[in-house]
């Protein structure tokens, strides 16, 4: 199963982005999901995480500026991204797994940060 994220796109230095990304029922009651993103020449890292029951967790270069959150009733998971700098410039992905996520991912979405 392939999870397709949306929602990003060219935003000004210390603007707000909100991505989304619905997932299949059957995995979204199950499996932690999360966010990750993979900057120009880097490696995909996991940003932020979501488990069944709500428990979040967030990487150093995300916390305290992006919020994961979670909606049964749509089965989607968002990641409000807020103060965005050039360092958030990356293709943002979502799957499932959390530390470990599914091999096969979807097609990300861009998010550039630029004046």
């Amino acid at each position: 199963v392939q999870l397709q994220a949306s929602g990003g796109g060219l935003v000004q230095p210390g603007g707000s982005l909100r991505l989304s990304c619905t997932a299949p029922g059957h995995i979204f009651s199950v499996f932690v999901m999360g966010w990750y993103h993979q900057a120009p020449g880097k490696q995909r890292e996991l940003v932020a995480s979501i488990t069944t029951g709500g428990m979040t967790t967030y990487g150093e270069s995300v916390k305290g500026r992006s919020t994961i959150s979670r909606d049964v009733s749509k089965s989607t998971i968002d990641l409000q991204m807020n103060n965005l700098t050039s360092e958030d410039t990356a293709v943002y992905y979502c799957n499932a797994g959390g530390t470990s996520p599914f091999e096969r991912w979807g097609q990300g979405t861009l998010v550039t940060v630029s004046s």
